[in-house]
């Protein structure tokens, strides 16, 4: 009974208030009125409203005081408290809507934020959160609402950055089961996937009182058991609390753990500082966030003063500062939206009596005609608030955000360094770094050192083996050829082999205990795919695989391999004979093309030197039969440097000179290969390496499972018809004794440790050319396993210390064949070891014929113009041309010459000293 009289009381009410608008569907408020009234929902005792309400207090009042902002208009402040529900954040916000009211400041809480955004848009008046965080709570479906705080979207990069900076690569999020907590740890998991990392794990906490120390211990066992030991915790304060005293409970903030808190943790701290004892020892070691606020003049006075607006009860976080500032927002756009014109007037909304609520007296809610203008104006805010540049970017969040890295250490905290979307991590604040080129790369990245929970300064693993009994299903190959490298002891699931006993003096090298258990891969009747192996190690049907494994392309897209334990490549092995010396095996030093081209080049050397000697040299003159014998005489002679002609000419000599050297180095050279001839046993193949394979249609085979199949299709270009599976070291003996034209093949592809194990007792093949590929066998695990680089460091410890060598003797060193000058290589010398030669030769002497032409047609001109001589023609021409050609030229003329000069200079000199002494 006594509700129905409330409710009949509160329906005269706003009967009352419709009755006083006379029936007008709008009413209006003059330009510049004397009041403005604002709102403001919150919890009241929360930790971020306890510190909001003084400081949207105090800002209401700043403002008042401030004749340059309003001028003339004072803001009249209105505040409710939701108590964190969303019901009576709603009711809250409807009661706003009854009194005028053009602006709401608040909620804190992004699920109020939620609901209370559909009645902000349906009624036009702005909503300025300070504290809702969500990154749902966008201004595409809310477009009244006004983020006046960084959104959790910047946060959770920053964290993101954290874990990668100290190459995490699994993270644990326990979160608060609502708007909040859930889109935050969505934004986490969009940011962390950017840096190849990812939440493992997800802990969702239900918001209400029902959950209690039982609940979070349960929780806790069960993150305990988990793989990965970074934490990252983001929920409210009590339950963050809650959840830390239960950690410490069970052992979960000692050595090894990482815990990071978002700004919940910080913003408890700045305001409630000093903190009880037991609660600040249940978090020693925890990295925590802050929305980092730069330091100015307005700051430090408005921190001087806040001890005395409070009382001393509770410390300034930077929640507070952002309501502050939403204040002076709020201010500034009013100021603007009366500068513009704007008008203070409301109208009702005629839906709400039209629809069947009229019995809720609902059209006593007025929709804000100014609400567009006035929202634009908050928009477009320009101005230094406590927090620093307010100012919106293109989608309408606070410019420039930045967060402090704190430490939670003994009673208070330090700070490690600083967050921004723009420099990332460093321990400069971001205002010093704004002026700067700042270069991103992980190589800049940098924080202080961070004491970390068991008060070690070292960087935690970030991981452990779960302590959940289970053992990590390491697959094996099940082979059956070469099963030096792996192979399984008959009627239990122990491993042996090379392979195996690398992981293991791995594994023993390592500061942790690794429980794993060995599962054979293959039906045992072949060798099992290897690629199909790598494809369900990514598919997580095992945790990693150990054996023969070589490293190619494809495999590292979707696992991740340790550093190569063992060399590898791919080369081909062929059959061989023995070529014995032979009565021509004098010939077998150069290729016939050498051949050809030294006694070309005997030849024109030959016939270069007797035109240049032919005029000045009477050893090289005589009857044509003379002449030719004495250039075939003197060419070949020079072979053996036992030419008797000697050379006259300048040019002649520098010929001669060029050619003898290139005769010493062919001599030597023919020497050398002719010895390795005649005194090392040859060996020949038709086949010289895998280019001369890919011009044949030969068969080639290759190992069953082995890479080596797509590699030579897709990579060398060999159709799929020309190759042939084998399956073990006698298959191929018996294929490569059969020849490809007899049901075998010409030649094996196979990788280098598979072929010297096959050759050590096989002496009747080598490999011929070079290895075509070059890789190496590694273990392989999950991508971003961090298994994978321990292991890798510890192989490497293995190769420093011998052990890796000494294993590698014990299984794979067998007597027999030697393979160490197993490949074949021709000792037949070809063109291309001496063109350079060769070249030199030939343009020497170009030059010197040249040289000596230019000589001979001065010497034709000359003749021709003094000769008086009535036939002009051509033929006569010509044999004047050959006959300077082939004139007998005395070398003594030049120097009857040069003295016949002298003697007529010295009687021209007589005859002008006499004409001088008779003047």
């Amino acid at each position: 009974m006594g509700v129905h009289k409330w409710s009949l009381v509160a329906s005269l009410l706003l009967n009352l208030g419709v009755f006083l608008t006379n029936g007008l569907s709008t009413h209006n408020v003059s330009t510049r009125p004397a009041i403005v009234n604002i709102g403001a929902i919150f919890t009241f005792d929360s930790t971020i409203g306890k510190v909001a309400k003084v400081a949207i207090e105090e800002a209401v009042k700043d403002v008042n005081a401030n004749s340059t902002v309003l001028r003339g208009t004072k803001l009249r402040l209105e505040m409710r408290s939701s108590n964190c529900s969303g019901f009576l954040g709603m009711v809250g916000a409807l009661q706003f809507m009854e009194s005028d009211t053009i602006a709401i400041i608040g909620p804190q809480s992004s699920v109020v934020a939620h609901i209370i955004s559909h009645v902000a848009n349906e009624l036009q008046v702005p909503l300025l959160s300070f504290a809702a965080t969500d990154p749902t709570l966008s201004n595409l479906q809310f477009p009244y609402f006004v983020r006046t705080t960084q959104s959790d979207l910047h946060q959770m990069n920053a964290v993101a950055e954290i874990v990668d900076y100290y190459s995490w690569r699994e993270v644990i999020a326990i979160f608060i089961d609502d708007d909040y907590g859930r889109n935050g740890v969505l934004a986490l998991d969009d940011a962390l996937a950017a840096k190849r990392c990812r939440i493992s794990y997800k802990v969702g906490i239900p918001p209400g009182p029902g959950f209690g120390r039982t609940e979070v211990m349960d929780i806790l066992v069960k993150v305990a058991l988990m793989e990965s030991r970074v934490i990252v915790l983001h929920v409210y304060p009590d339950m963050g609390f809650l959840i830390f005293s239960v950690g410490q409970y069970l052992g979960m903030m000692a050595d090894g753990y990482v815990w990071i808190a978002t700004d919940w943790l910080s913003s408890s701290l700045d305001s409630s500082l000093p903190l009880p004892s037991e609660k600040m020892e249940n978090m020693q070691g925890v990295v925590a966030l802050r929305q980092h606020t730069p330091d100015s003049v307005e700051k430090k006075a408005f921190t001087s003063k806040w001890s005395k607006l409070t009382g001393g009860s509770f410390g300034l976080n930077s929640y507070a500062l952002y309501a502050y500032d939403t204040v002076w927002i709020i201010a500034h756009a009013i100021d603007a939206f009366f500068d513009q014109g704007g008008i203070v007037s409301f109208s009702n909304d005629s839906r709400l009596s039209s629809s069947g609520f009229a019995d809720l007296h609902l059209d006593a809610m007025s929709i804000f005609n100014g609400g567009k203008l006035l929202l634009d104006n908050m928009w477009k805010s320009d101005f230094v608030g406590l927090t620093g540049h307010i100012k919106f970017d293109s989608d309408r969040n606070l410019v420039n955000p930045a967060y402090d890295i704190i430490n939670i250490i003994g009673t208070g905290y330090r700070t490690v360094g600083y967050w921004s979307s723009g420099s990332g991590l460093s321990t400069l604040t971001p205002e010093s770094l704004s002026s700067k080129q700042v270069n991103r790369s992980s190589a800049n990245q940098e924080l202080h050192s961070v004491i970390w929970p068991g008060e070690v300064v070292t960087k935690p693993r970030g991981w452990v083996f779960p302590n959940n009994g289970k053992l990590l299903k390491i697959a094996v190959p099940l082979r059956v050829s070469y099963k030096e490298f792996v192979s399984q002891l008959p009627g239990t699931n122990m491993s042996k082999g090379f392979c195996i006993d690398v992981f293991v003096a791995a594994v023993n090298l390592l500061p942790y205990a690794v429980p794993y258990q060995f599962v054979p891969f293959g039906n045992g009747k072949e060798n099992p795919s290897y690629t199909e192996l790598v494809r369900l190690i990514s598919a997580g049907v095992f945790d990693g695989a150990v054996g023969d494994i070589a490293i190619v392309t494809n495999r590292t897209k979707i696992v991740d391999f340790t550093q190569p334990y063992a060399a590898s490549g791919l080369v081909v092995v062929a059959p061989f004979k023995k070529m014995n010396t032979g009565a021509w095996a004098f010939l077998r030093p150069f290729s016939p093309t050498l051949w050809a081209v030294t006694a070309a080049f005997f030849l024109v050397v030959g016939i270069v030197v007797w035109i240049l000697e032919h005029r000045i040299n009477d050893e090289f003159r005589g009857t044509p039969k003379r002449q030719i014998i004495t250039i075939l005489w003197f060419s070949l002679s020079t072979l053996f440097f036992a030419h008797r002609e000697n050379t006259a000419s300048t040019l002649g000599r520098i010929v001669l000179l060029i050619w003898l050297f290139v005769v010493l180095i062919i001599n030597s050279s023919y020497t050398a290969s002719l010895t390795s001839i005649l005194t090392v046993q040859q060996l020949s193949s038709p086949i010289k390496g895998i280019n001369s394979l890919k011009k044949t249609n030969d068969r080639i085979g290759y190992q069953v499972g082995s890479f080596a199949e797509r590699y030579l299709v897709d990579e060398i270009g060999i159709p799929e018809s020309r190759l042939v599976a084998l399956g073990t070291p006698d298959a191929y003996a018996d294929a490569l004794r059969k020849g490809s034209k007899n049901g075998g093949v010409a030649a094996i592809v196979d990788e280098r440790p598979y072929i010297e194990l096959f050759l050590s007792n096989q002496c009747k093949f080598r490999v011929v050319g070079t290895e075509f590929t070059k890789s190496g066998w590694g273990f392989a695990f999950p991508r971003d396993s961090p298994l994978a680089i321990d292991l890798s460091t510890a192989i490497l410890s293995l190769s420093e210390n011998g052990d890796l060598q000494r294993i590698h003797d014990k299984w794979l060193i067998r007597s027999g064949c030697s393979t160490d000058n197993s490949e074949l290589e021709s000792d037949r010398l070809h063109l291309k070891s001496f063109w350079g030669l060769f070249l030199i030769c030939g343009i020497a002497c170009f030059i010197a014929i040249f040289i000596y032409f230019c000589q001979v047609f001065r010497r034709f001109r000359n003749v021709a113009q003094s000769t008086v001589d009535s036939d002009g023609s051509r033929s006569r021409r010509l044999q004047t041309l050959l006959s300077i050609i082939d004139e007998k030229k005395d070398p003594r003329d030049k120097k009857r010459q040069k003295v016949e000069r002298s003697i007529s200079n010295e009687s021209k000199d007589c005859e002008i000293g006499n004409d001088s002494e008779q003047r």
